[in-house]
C-alpha cells in the first residue's frame, strides 16, 4: 500500500540539546541585542496593528502584549547601550 504522506520522525531522530533554530556560537553580544531589538520591534508592530483591527478582550490582549514588549525593549536597548556605549 502506498502512503500519500512519509511516516513522522521518532524522538530519536531529534537531540534534546537543539531545538529547530540556533544562534550561531560566535556571534557577538552586540549582534545578539542588535537582532533581538529588531524582532522585538516587528512583533510589537505586528501586536498594535492586531489590537486596532479587534475590540474588547482581543484587543485588551493584544494591548497587553504591546505593554510587555515594551518593557522587554527598553531591558535590551539598556544592555545594547552598556554594551556599546557613546562616546
Amino acid at each position: 500500500m502506498i502512503k500519500d504522506s512519509p511516516n513522522p520522525p521518532s524522538p530519536q531522530d531529534f537531540d534534546p540539546s537543539e531545538g529547530l533554530f540556533n544562534v550561531r556560537a560566535n556571534l557577538g553580544m552586540e549582534t545578539l541585542l542588535v537582532n533581538a531589538s529588531q524582532d522585538l520591534a516587528s512583533i510589537s508592530d505586528i501586536a498594535t496593528h492586531l489590537a486596532f483591527e479587534v475590540d474588547g478582550a482581543p484587543r485588551n490582549v493584544a494591548l497587553g502584549i504591546c505593554r510587555m514588549l515594551e518593557g522587554v525593549q527598553l531591558l535590551v536597548d539598556k544592555a545594547l547601550n552598556k554594551t556599546n556605549p557613546a562616546a
